[in-house]
C-alpha cells in the first residue's frame, strides 16, 4: 500500500508548518516545511545581494541561485534546515527575512529553481507538504489536499505570541500589518498566488486548538 502524499496550503500563522510535522509524525510520513525553502533564499538574498540602499537586487540573486543548496537533514529527531551546510532554522525566523520572503516567493526563476526541490521529495510518496501553492501548482496531483484559514486577529495573536517565545520584539499591530501585506502580496502576485485547489477541503481553525485541527484533518485521510 503506497503511502499518501497530502498538500497543506493557507495563509500565515494558520498553523500549516507546526501540524503538518505531527499529522507527519502520527502517520508516518516526511514532512517539508516548503516556507522554510523560500525563507532560505531570502536569507541568502539578504546576506549576497543587498545594494546600499537596503534594497535586494534580485538580478543578482537569480544569477546565485545555482550558488544555493538547500537541503532537509535529521538533527535529534528533526528536520533541520542548512544553507550551503549552515543550519539556519533560527536565522530564517527573523523580523527581517519575513518581511522580504514575500517578495522572494513571488518571482518566477526562484520558484522554478525550488520547484524540482519539492517534486523530487514527494516523488515516491509517504509526505505532507505546506506552504502556499502545494496543491495549485507543485502537486496538482496530491491524494489530499486542504486549505487552512484564519481571522486576521487570531493569527496576530499567534504570530505575536511565537516572535515572543523566541525573544524577537515586536508590536502586536506591527505583526498584524506584515501579515496583511504578506496575505495581498501572496494572493495578488502573478506567479503561483496562493489560493484554494478546487478539489481542496477548507479547514478554518479561527477557533480549534492545534489538536483539533489536526483531528479533523486526519478524519478526512483514508487508506488509498
Amino acid at each position: 500500500m503506497r503511502k499518501p502524499v497530502i498538500a497543506i496550503d493557507g495563509y500565515s500563522s494558520t498553523g500549516k508548518s507546526s501540524i503538518s510535522k505531527v499529522i507527519a509524525n502520527e502517520l508516518d510520513l516526511i514532512h517539508m516545511d516548503t516556507g522554510a525553502l523560500y525563507r532560505g533564499v531570502t536569507y541568502f538574498a539578504l546576506k549576497n545581494c543587498l545594494e546600499q540602499t537596503g534594497e535586494i537586487n534580485l538580478e543578482k540573486l537569480f544569477a546565485q541561485l545555482p550558488l544555493i543548496k538547500i537541503e532537509f537533514k535529521t538533527v535529534d529527531h528533526e528536520l533541520q534546515i542548512f544553507l550551503n551546510d549552515e543550519d539556519i532554522s533560527q536565522q530564517i525566523r527573523d523580523k527581517e527575512v519575513s518581511s522580504n520572503v514575500s517578495l522572494i516567493a513571488c518571482q518566477k526563476e526562484v520558484r522554478d529553481y525550488l520547484m524540482e526541490t519539492q517534486r523530487s521529495i514527494a516523488k515516491e510518496g509517504g509526505v505532507i507538504l505546506d506552504g502556499r501553492d502545494i496543491g495549485t501548482v507543485v502537486l496538482p496531483d496530491a491524494d489530499f489536499k486542504f486549505f487552512l484559514t484564519a481571522s486576521i486577529e487570531e493569527r496576530t495573536r499567534r504570530r505575536y505570541l511565537e516572535l515572543k517565545s523566541m525573544g524577537v520584539n515586536m508590536l502586536e499591530e506591527e505583526v498584524r500589518e506584515n501579515l496583511t501585506t504578506r496575505d495581498k502580496i501572496d494572493s495578488e502576485r502573478e506567479v503561483a498566488p496562493l489560493k484554494k485547489a478546487e478539489d481542496a477541503i477548507i479547514i478554518d481553525n479561527t477557533t480549534l486548538t492545534k489538536m483539533e485541527t489536526i483531528l479533523l484533518i486526519k478524519s478526512y485521510i483514508h487508506p488509498i
